[in-house]
């Protein structure tokens, strides 16, 4: 039985040729490719330590494995927070979770959206992608309850690219919905 994530199978066998094409590389050991993904959320100063768990627990859900407490490395009094305070939830997913939270991501989560327009393609300059999101119930993991209060965290989706237009290529040839920012200025433009 073959438990190669959808995705990865996918990379392997149309994702690496089309890059090759469309990046001029002769080695498919050239192609850029995906090296981790870090999905994190910042946990304010003055949340109780109920709440800490609570935000533990809902991205092991949405990860499938645990995350970190991460702590404060110094006090700073302007944030009212004490050295060794918790102050953020972190994981790093690589391999088959990795590959499967991608394709969660792109062909669940993004689609289900309302009003979804894509996603933007501004990168960080060495073809690594961020993103915020603002509500964390539009995962299917998570059940909503109007007495919880919403969790915003940050995804990033390390590769192995050398530039933003590489690492865009890949994602794009992954499924990610990029916006199209011709039409947004014609759309603009029309007003």
């Amino acid at each position: 039985m073959n438990n190669t994530p959808v995705l990865k199978k996918m990379y392997a066998e149309k994702v690496v040729p089309a890059l090759e094409k469309a990046l001029k590389h002769d080695n498919p050991h050239n192609v850029p490719n995906l090296e981790k993904i870090v999905i994190s959320s910042g946990i304010r100063s003055e949340n109780s330590k109920e709440w800490v768990q609570e935000v533990v627990k809902e991205i092991a859900k949405l990860a499938g494995q645990q995350p970190v407490v991460t702590k404060s490395r110094k006090s700073i009094a302007n944030f009212k927070l004490r050295e060794g305070q918790a102050n953020g939830v972190m994981v790093t997913l690589r391999g088959a979770r990795m590959w499967e939270f991608l394709y969660k991501f792109i062909n669940i989560v993004l689609p289900s959206i309302r009003d979804f327009r894509g996603v933007g393609t501004r990168l960080d300059g060495h073809g690594n992608y961020s993103f915020g999101i603002a509500d964390h119930t539009i995962f299917p993991e998570i059940t909503v309850d109007p007495n919880r209060k919403n969790l915003g965290m940050d995804i990033t989706i390390v590769t192995t690219a050398k530039t933003d237009d590489e690492g865009r290529e890949l994602l794009k040839q992954l499924g990610m919905p990029f916006r199209k920012p011709n039409a947004e200025a014609a759309t603009t433009e029309a007003k």
